[in-house]
């Protein structure tokens, strides 16, 4: 089973910050998902060394997940959790406390 190391984010909160920085709404929510997950992490300097990812929480509940580390291999992520330099910004946009938790792959 395939687990990733990071940040949730709903996909309201995405198409939000996609509307929220001028883009008009289609049909292809998924590309405004991409979008607004590529720019949060150019914003915040995590971006060439982060995957995007779905993910389910114990619950069963699904999030998107920007990804830091992963216990794939062929992810090519780190295997271990990140140090704070590298999540900080990131985690400070996204107004969190505490490092990035693992979760189960969707």
């Amino acid at each position: 089973m395939v687990y990733y190391c990071g940040y949730l984010m709903r996909k309201d909160w995405l198409l939000q910050r996609a509307a929220d920085w001028g883009e008009p709404p289609t049909t292809a929510t998924i590309d405004f998902i991409a979008m607004a997950s590529r720019h949060v992490r150019v914003q915040t300097g995590v971006y060439c060394y982060t995957k995007f990812r779905r993910v389910k929480t114990v619950k069963g509940t699904v999030f998107w997940c920007i990804a830091f580390a992963s216990n794939d291999p062929g992810e090519q992520l780190p295997t271990s959790a990140p140090s704070e330099e590298k999540y900080k910004a990131l985690k400070e946009v996204l107004q969190r406390e505490g490092p990035p938790l693992w979760y189960r792959a969707y």
